[in-house]
């Protein structure tokens, strides 16, 4: 039996929104968060190499820092977690390595036999130059936005994905360049605010007729 119906699924994706006024007096249950930070670990990556570290922000005074910075948007203050999605400005054959001693480990497989592995993924990076793979980590990390916000829908917590912000300004405030990460993307969750007038108005999106081409 799966977990959620496909009308339960369908349901859900229409519920969600990308969410104007939150309530700032709701906060998500401990429970309900580590479902979603799950989601995040769990999220599917090119080569499974994760390139991404997630930063959730709860401190009331480190989003108001972040508020100017952000369009003035007030989802970034409002929302009960701020998630900023962080994409590595080096990745070469020391992330490789430590992501291959990770699934050595958990696969309890010998080192050695991911070799050919190793080769082929370095092969793909070294065609590759320094802003191109920036930019080949942030199409990764847009699927693990996707999952979270997914996640989210199905949990009945809502969310809004956010580019509106300044990343020279995030990573200095956050000291991503000490983490040797950038800010791509961002996501607030919460709960919306009864007087959001986008939450009850209908979802406009083109006829799956002229979206979805079937070949058979």
């Amino acid at each position: 039996m799966p977990n959620v119906t496909p009308a339960g699924a369908v349901a859900s994706l229409r519920w969600r929104y990308a969410t104007k006024a939150f309530d700032a007096t709701r906060t998500i249950p401990p429970e309900t968060w580590d479902a979603l930070e799950q989601s995040l670990v769990l999220a599917p990556s090119s080569f499974g190499l994760q390139p991404w570290k997630f930063i959730v922000i709860t401190d009331p005074a480190l989003k108001e820092e972040l508020l100017p910075h952000s369009w003035n948007q007030r989802q970034v203050v409002d929302c009960s977690h701020y998630v900023v999605f962080a994409a590595p400005t080096e990745i070469g054959p020391g992330e490789v390595d430590a992501f291959l001693r990770r699934t050595a480990d958990v696969r309890d497989a010998p080192l050695e036999s991911l070799d050919g592995y190793r080769k082929v993924v370095l092969g793909f990076l070294d065609g590759l130059d320094a802003a191109a793979r920036i930019d080949w980590s942030i199409r990764q990390i847009y699927i693990a936005l996707g999952q979270l916000m997914t996640t989210a829908a199905f949990l009945e917590i809502d969310a809004c994905p956010l580019e509106g912000f300044v990343p020279e300004a995030y990573d200095r405030i956050l000291d991503l360049p000490g983490a040797k990460h950038t800010a791509a993307v961002c996501c607030a969750l919460g709960f919306r605010h009864p007087s959001d007038k986008h939450a009850a108005l209908p979802k406009v999106r083109f006829p799956r007729s002229e979206v979805v081409v079937p070949r058979q």
